[in-house]
């Protein structure tokens, strides 16, 4: 073991030494919540608020039955606030809260807010959109689009979140985002992220959370910042959930069901959901390229359609147990299945100078593929004292194989004389296994008035093992091994430790500074090529975050922060893969990391409306390359270093409440993009100023009917070499409850418009490159799903969990 790793387990092993300091007492706020005609009300939240500062202190929400019980270990002067969607805010007066101390408020009766359609009682919509100091918060649960959707859907609708036609989730116009799970990491690339997304159903998310500007309690990794996916979890005594079915149709028919089950009794919490889904599409291409040669132009004129077919299978689950009052642990465990088939078939033809011929390309490409995964997670959290100290831990370990394998067959000709046609063939079959283990821990220590210290450690220790198996043929002949082959061991491994400290600098000015330093220690072994890359290097990431109030209703954040992104795994591997016969797809095993260097300002105001201005600068910036040989008029693809990359970027977020069963939340941000890089011997010197537009409707109607109407735009934009033209799309969805709300039938349309197509060209030194793509996402959604629920009584968990890991996975 080296001594790095070694040093690390012993400081790892301290920290989780102080968990054995004794735990204190609670104080217990309990009390019971009913309308003006007496009926008890589930599912109201109950909250503690700090007089001073406004803060939640902490929360509950109501059993059926309509009881609440609120636990706390601090001291300080609060106000209890009951609030339930369509019913008047309630308020106490201020009252002092320490250990110990035990306050029953008896019954509470909250008044409803009355509103008319047609004599109608409706009542007001959940903010789907959530502005906070540090990030910002999109509600989920409850969304009428999410309904039947998955969590990439769901993700790609959200403020500022562009996911582009490789399945590149951008933020703010920038790639390279860090997306977690429930506050770890995902470890994946870009494609196997995408697949494993899609086997998340939306209805198991609670809320996503846009996290700009980490603080460095965060990993470093992730240059435009991170996106945090918290799933549901079980709070009530007894047992509740929901069963579900449906299916979505866009030209192919599929399925898609869940059951998510919840059980807590005594000191034990369990929950678990299982989830299958079908997603099927066509993408649909037209490719144009033009070569220049001596004699004049060769054009190549493509048309290609791709049928996928995908399966999806993912569990979720997990136990958490009350030691005491004070300390719980707990386990989580995932798992995911998917298997993919795609028929491919393209027709490309081409135009020679000096010659009348058009030859022909007619290409098959039909391919399988298959990827599973497990993740578990060990956590413990302790608090430590009646000021909030809090310890928590996590020990985590994934383990994803995946496989694939592909036959393209071509055939060429020449005018009409496709039966004369040549053949020849590419097999493909690659294996990947990937093994991750994390471990984690986190010191909270407030200090009182406002100030927190924080601090932590973290290792994380990757393996991956990348076998790629070319084989060609011409004719009947057989399969002969392509040195392209290439067998590609990579082991990263990173040790991280991060301060940071919270205070004021005066009454309406907060401040929190924060220091991570990571080590890396990384390795790639091409054995085929028996070449060995080593890198080791230690960074500093600074973090600072200055919260100005300006007076009640206005608010400044004023954010700045360095940030690492490394290459995906598969990025290092110097494989060449085959697209098609004229395209390939190669590694690059000298590919560095990104740095990025990030401010941003933001506004807010009432709580609600934000306005930010930020700016990035990004060196060693990934961009995909496109090179183009005249002799064998091919074109190649791969990930490389621009020098820089800059990244102007102003965004308006405005809710407005148009009626009380109507409210919108809108969104416009105007973005300049500049790149500037040597490639080979041409200058890359372009910029592109580009904007994006996105408002969505949420109406409560009569009879139990809601219904949300989201439409978005993004304009024209750059992404080094290529220009995308803009395009747009909409989507509608209504969704109808039955039986007192345990019954609900969900009807989405998506891309009614069918306008949701990419158009883009590259236009740089020999490059002549125009492409259209469409992916078939018009389509209709439906989804039936029944809830049932026995509960009690409500106890909040405050469990945090290891706040990083897993995103870098092919």
């Amino acid at each position: 073991m080296k001594i790095s790793t070694q040093v690390f387990v012993a400081l790892l092993a301290f920290f989780l030494g102080m968990s054995n300091l004794a735990a204190k007492e609670f104080s217990l706020i309990t009390g019971r919540v009913a309308d003006e005609k007496g009926e008890f009300l589930p599912f109201a939240n109950v909250a503690l608020v700090e007089t001073e500062s406004g803060a939640l202190l902490t929360g509950a929400v109501t059993s059926d039955d309509g009881k609440f019980l609120i636990e706390s270990a601090r001291s300080a002067k609060v106000h209890l606030v009951v609030s339930s969607i369509g019913f008047e805010t309630f308020k106490t007066e201020p009252f002092d809260i320490k250990p110990g101390t035990n306050k029953d408020f008896g019954l509470i009766t909250i008044k409803e807010e009355a509103g008319n359609l047609s004599e109608v009682t409706v009542r007001a919509t959940r903010p789907e959109i959530i502005v906070e100091a540090d990030k910002t918060i999109v509600n989920v649960e409850g969304s009428v689009l999410a309904d039947g959707n998955t969590a990439l859907e769901v993700i790609a609708r959200s403020p500022g979140v562009y996911v582009d036609e490789n399945d590149q989730i951008n933020l703010n116009g920038r790639p390279g985002v860090t997306v977690m799970i429930n506050d770890r990491q995902t470890y994946m690339s870009a494609a196997d992220l995408a697949q494993f997304l899609r086997s998340i159903p939306a209805d198991n998310i609670k809320s996503i959370e846009i996290i700009n500007n980490p603080p460095s309690r965060f990993d470093a990794e992730g240059g435009a910042g991170v996106i945090n996916i918290r799933l549901k979890k079980n709070n009530i005594d007894g047992m509740f959930g929901n069963i579900s079915a449906g299916g979505m149709y866009n030209g192919i028919f599929g399925p898609n069901a869940g059951l998510s089950l919840n059980i807590k009794k005594g000191k034990w919490t369990n929950q678990a959901s299982l989830n299958y889904n079908e997603f099927n599409f066509v993408n649909e291409l037209d490719i144009n390229r033009n070569f220049q040669l001596e004699q004049g132009v060769s054009s190549f004129h493509q048309d290609g359609k791709i049928t996928t077919y995908n399966k999806s299978l993912f569990f979720n689950g997990g136990s958490d147990y009350e030691i005491n009052s004070n300390h719980s642990v707990g386990v989580t465990v995932q798992a995911s299945e998917y298997n993919g088939e795609n028929i491919g078939r393209s027709l490309t033809d081409i135009n020679n100078p000096g010659t009348e011929d058009v030859f022909f390309l007619r290409s098959f490409n039909d391919g399988a593929s298959r990827n599973r995964r497990v993740f578990g997670n060990f956590h413990y959290v302790g608090v430590l004292d009646s000021l909030g100290t809090k310890l928590t831990s996590d020990i985590d370990f994934t383990k994803m194989a995946s496989s694939s394998n592909s036959l393209l067959s071509n055939r060429n000709w020449i005018n009409d004389d496709e039966p004369l046609a040549a053949r020849d063939f590419i097999l493909t079959m690659n294996e990947m296994d990937y093994t991750i283990f994390t471990a984690k821990v986190d010191f909270i220590r407030p200090l009182g008035k406002g100030r927190i210290f924080e601090s932590g450690l973290k290792g994380s220790w990757v393996k991956s093992d990348n076998n790629l198996d070319l084989s060609k043929a011409i004719e009947d002949e057989p399969f002969q091994r392509d040195p392209n082959s290439n067998h590609f061991i990579y082991e990263e491994n990173v040790l991280a430790a991060y301060a940071s400290y919270k205070s004021k600098f005066s009454e309406n000015i907060s401040f929190q500074a924060g220091l991570r330093t990571e080590y890396s220690d990384i390795t790639g072994n091409s054995v085929t090529l028996d070449q060995v890359n080593k890198q080791n290097y230690i960074d500093l990431f600074p973090s600072l975050s200055v919260q100005q109030k300006v007076s009640k209703d206005y608010q400044i954040i004023y954010n700045a922060n360095r940030r690492i992104t490394r290459p995906n795994y598969r990025l290092l591997n110097p494989f060449v893969f085959y697209i098609d016969p004229l395209t390939t797809e190669e590694g690059n095993p000298l590919l560095r990391p990104q740095y990025a260097h990030n401010l941003e300002m933001n506004h807010v105001v009432k709580g609600s409306y934000q306005f930010t201005l930020g700016y990035s600068l990004t060196n060693d910036v990934f961009q995909q390359i496109f090179t183009q040989d005249e002799e064998t008029r091919t074109t190649t693809t791969y990930t490389a270093n621009l020098d820089k990359a800059q990244t102007w970027n102003f965004r308006a977020m405005i809710p407005v409440e148009i009626r009380p069963w109507w409210n919108t939340s809108n969104m416009v941000q105007v973005t300049n993009s500049a790149w500037k890089s040597l490639i080979g011997d041409a200058l890359l010197d372009v910029s592109q100023t580009s904007f994006t537009l996105r408002t969505q409707h949420n109406f409560n109607l009569p009879a139990g009917f809601r219904a949300e109407l989201m439409g978005m735009y993004i304009g024209p934009a750059q992404y080094g070499q290529a220009t995308i033209k803009g395009f747009g799309w909409v989507d509608l969805g209504i969704t109808k409850s039955m039986m007192k709300d345990k019954l609900t039938l969900t009807v989405n349309g998506t891309d009614l418009l069918a306008s949701q197509v990419i158009r883009a060209n590259v236009q740089f030194e020999n490059i002549d490159t125009q492409f259209r793509q469409y992916r078939n996402t018009q389509g209709v959604r439906f989804t039936l799903r029944y809830k049932f629920a026995k509960g009690e009584s409500f106890r909040v968990s405050n469990r945090s969990g290891s706040t990083e890991e897993r995103n870098r996975l092919d």
